[in-house]
Order: structure tokens, then C-alpha cells, then sequence
């Protein structure tokens, strides 16, 4: 069993599944990438996260834990674009697990997947509900309490993020075309906002709310980049497009790249300008820091502005999330490890339309329910964990397979990785211990389902997807000299 569980899929055997009669249109190139990413990683983290992560962890020095979590995703995102470009089929570091490591792994990478994308969906659909509560009430229309809020929080139902989960669930059923079409308006208007708050605060910064700089000292800078990781996540989201992007060899790396370069350097100047503005410690307990430190110096229709934008950047995560799940989801079915439910391609619209309403509607009832605490603490953790086994499998690969074509290479290997592997497992550590205990018992859950179901179904195992495909696939691989072995 030890040797069948690491028994691994070549790249041609995957590439050959995306051949077949009946698959997902490929509309995107590297502009439709590149707002994927940003419409994914500009979001939570620089509307909500900032200032928790400024007074409860970094301080002014929330710059540099922007920094250190940038460093990671960097040498995470240059594994991702190799890994992106050799294999352009969806399902992200699951299937770049499945080539390089084996089965086993690609399951666990799968898994930590399926528990960041769920988490993160309702986590962002519940501060999404949170914005559009604040906007309606200075309308003049307050929302009652019992509709939006969950139970745990006096409430009975949060029917703004269940709401808003069932529109973006929609837009993805209908086709990549329209999401990506959506999200380039939804990012354009979110880039306008936070340069505008640029342009707005960047005059009423007061050196003086930069002191002490380093308050709760390194373990807090570390801490917080542990915290605002969740704001990095989107770039990985990309990846998951494959199968829908026109020239995949050069626009997936370009893509990735282009998003997390973008967002870093957008990241860094407005936590600079927010640290600088208000001094730190008044942002605890602010869940809109951006509107939060406008009104402060006086720009309240800014402030206004801020909160529409807010309400569309996250609407554009929730987009970008959804797309991702449904299509990781779809891969894994498609693989025999999860079931056939999760694979069927809607005829008309070309999406795994199935997939996408089972996704939409688990993470309705999670955002409707649940709060937003308990929600959000598990998705920094199976990213990180994900990222890190991406980097391990870029290294065993180049041993494996190192005359095989890569139309973009991860520069310094192993360095890079090996950097990803250690900045990553940093932040692992610097996670609340109870956040730990909980990916734990969530892995756990997932070797039952690993060795319940999915080791007897899966394809490359001869289960009950076995047949003409099967065969086909086995053909590719005996064919393919430079690939991992079985």
C-alpha cells in the first residue's frame, strides 16, 4: 500500500484528459490572468485585515510583515508559474502534487485546498455582508440585526452573504467568459479606490504615528505577516484557470507574476500611509480601517467612496474564490478521488456547473451561520501548507524529470524552494496554536475519506472509473520517456 498510495500521473496523462470532446473553453490570455489574480488578492486583506494585523500584531511595521509574506508568496508564485506553464490543466498544486509526489500528496494538497478556498469564501462573503449592511444604514435603510448576523452573534440568518454567494455562484455556472468579463469591471473600480486613497492620505501622514515603529517586536512582525498571508492568497487562483487560458506556456507564469507584483507594491504603500495617518492602536476592533482612517482626517465622502470599492473588491474574491474551488473540485472528480458530481461539464456553458452550485450552496450555509471568527482562522493554514508542498515537489521534479521541456523556469532551484518551504513553515508556526489543532483534526477527516473512498475510485488505481479513457491515458504515459514514473 505504501508504494501504490505515491503512485504518481504524467504530465501527458493529464494533458490528454484536457483533450477530450467536451471540455471548458480557453478565452483568457495574460490581461484576463492578471485581473483574475489582482480581482482574488485585493480584497480582505487590504480592507479588513490591515488594521487588525496594525494594532494587534505589527504595529507601523506592518509594512514589513507585508514584506516577509510577499517574500513568501514570491517563491512560492516563481514554483507556481513553472509548475503552471509544464502543466496547464486546472486543479492548481493538486495536480502539480500528483506529477511530482504521488497520489497521497496530491490528496492532501487537494484537501488543504478545498478547506482555504470553502473557509475563505464564507470568511469574505461575511465581511462582504458586513460592508453592505454599513452602506445601507447610512442610506438610511438599516438592515434588522437578526438578518445580518449569525446566530452565534444575536442574530438568526446573514442573508447579504448568502446572498451575494448565490449571484457570484451564478455568474461562474454561466462561463469563464462572463466571470472574467465581471471581475476586469469589479478590479478596475477597486484599483480606482485605492488610489484614490493613496492620492488621499498620502498628505496627511504624521512621522510621529510611526513611533515606536516596532511595538510588540519581531515575534509580532512575524505574527502579523502570519495574519495578512490570507491577503496573498489569490495569486495561486490563476493557476486554477488552466484549462481556459489560450496560450498557457506564457501567459499562466506572466499571470501569476504580474498579479502578485502588482498587489505587493499596492499592499506596501497603503499600510504605510494607514500607519502613518492614525496612530495604531486606534485601529482595534475597526473592521473598515481604510474608511476608518479617512474619516479621521476628514475626507468622509472619501471614506464613502472607500466602502463602495470595498464592497467590490470583495465581491471580485468571492468571484475568483468560487471559480478556483469548482475548478480544483472538478479535477479531483475527474481523477476518481472525489465523486463524478464534481466533474460534469454543463453542455451549453462549458463550466463545471455542478460543482459550482454544490460549492456555492456549502459556503452560503457556512457564511449564513456561522461567524466570521470561526470561519476565517483556517484558511491561512492550508495555503501555506499547500505552497510548501509545491516548492518540495518543484525540487523532486527537476530530479525526476530534468530534460523536460519548461517553458518558464523557477530561477536558483532548490533555493527558491527551499526559502518557500522555510518562510512558509515560519508562519505555520506563528498561527495560533488552536488554528493548528484544528488543521490537524481536518486532515485526519480526510485520510478516512482518502482511504474510505478515493484510493479504491481513483483512476490511475484501475477503480470504478477505469475503462477506454483509462486505457488511453496508461498509452500516454508509457509513451512519455521524460515524465515520473508510476
Amino acid at each position: 500500500m505504501t508504494k501504490k498510495i505515491f503512485r504518481t500521473k504524467s504530465i501527458n496523462e493529464f494533458i490528454s484528459e484536457t483533450q477530450k470532446e467536451g471540455g471548458m473553453n480557453k478565452v483568457l490570455g495574460t490581461f484576463g490572468l492578471t485581473m483574475l489574480g489582482i480581482g482574488c488578492i485585493i480584497g480582505t486583506g487590504i480592507f479588513v485585515l490591515t488594521g487588525v494585523a496594525a494594532a494587534d500584531y505589527s504595529g507601523p511595521a506592518l509594512v514589513i510583515s507585508f514584506v516577509i509574506a510577499a517574500i513568501a508568496c514570491a517563491c512560492a508564485a516563481l514554483c507556481y508559474s513553472e509548475f503552471a506553464a509544464m502543466v496547464p490543466v486546472a486543479g492548481s498544486a493538486y495536480t502539480y502534487g500528483y506529477i511530482a509526489l504521488g497520489e497521497f500528496w496530491a490528496w492532501v494538497i487537494g484537501w488543504d485546498l478545498i478547506l482555504e478556498y470553502a473557509f475563505a469564501i464564507g470568511a469574505v462573503a461575511i465581511g462582504w455582508s458586513g460592508y453592505f449592511a454599513n452602506i445601507m444604514t447610512n442610506l438610511g435603510f438599516a438592515l434588522p440585526v437578526a438578518l445580518v448576523k449569525a446566530p452565534y452573534e444575536g442574530g438568526i440568518i446573514n442573508l447579504p452573504a448568502m446572498a451575494i454567494i448565490a449571484l457570484v455562484t451564478w455568474i461562474n455556472i454561466m462561463g469563464v467568459r462572463q466571470s472574467s468579463a465581471v471581475n476586469n469591471v469589479i478590479v478596475a473600480i477597486k484599483l480606482v479606490v485605492v488610489l484614490l486613497f493613496i492620492a488621499l492620505g498620502f498628505g496627511h501622514v504624521n512621522p510621529a504615528n510611526w513611533e515606536p515603529f516596532m511595538p510588540y517586536g519581531w515575534s509580532g512582525v512575524f505574527s502579523g505577516a502570519s495574519v495578512i498571508f490570507f491577503a496573498y492568497i489569490g495569486f495561486d487562483a490563476v493557476s486554477t484557470a488552466a484549462e481556459e487560458v489560450k496560450n498557457p506556456q506564457k501567459d499562466l507564469p506572466r499571470g501569476i507574476i504580474l498579479s502578485l507584483i502588482i498587489c505587493t507594491v499596492l499592499y506596501i504603500i497603503v499600510s504605510g500611509i494607514l500607519t502613518g495617518m492614525v496612530p495604531y492602536l486606534d485601529f482595534k476592533g475597526q473592521a473598515a480601517p481604510v474608511a476608518f482612517a479617512l474619516q479621521q482626517v476628514g475626507y468622509h465622502w472619501g471614506a464613502a467612496v472607500v466602502s463602495v470599492g470595498a464592497i467590490c473588491g470583495l465581491t471580485s474574491v468571492l468571484l475568483v474564490m468560487l471559480f478556483g474551488q469548482s475548478r480544483i473540485l472538478f479535477v479531483m472528480s475527474r481523477d476518481g478521488l472525489l465523486p463524478g458530481v464534481f466533474g460534469h461539464i454543463h453542455q451549453k456553458y462549458k463550466t463545471p456547473a455542478r460543482s459550482s452550485l454544490i460549492i456555492g450552496i456549502i459556503t452560503a450555509i457556512v457564511a449564513g451561520f456561522l461567524p466570521i471568527g470561526v470561519v476565517a482562522e483556517l484558511t491561512n493554514i492550508g495555503t501555506l501548507c499547500a505552497f510548501m508542498i509545491v516548492a518540495a515537489a518543484i525540487i523532486v521534479l527537476r530530479k525526476k524529470a530534468p530534460d523536460r521541456p519548461r517553458a518558464f523556469k523557477c530561477p536558483f532551484v532548490p533555493l527558491v524552494p527551499i526559502l518557500a518551504i522555510v518562510f512558509c513553515g515560519i508562519l505555520i508556526w506563528m498561527l495560533p496554536e488552536v488554528t493548528q489543532i484544528r488543521f490537524v483534526i481536518w486532515l485526519i477527516l480526510g485520510m478516512f475519506i482518502y482511504f474510505g473512498y478515493s484510493y479504491n475510485h481513483s483512476i490511475i488505481s484501475g477503480g470504478l472509473f477505469s475503462g477506454p479513457m483509462e486505457t488511453s491515458n496508461r498509452k500516454a504515459v508509457s509513451q512519455d520517456d521524460n515524465s515520473p514514473k508510476e
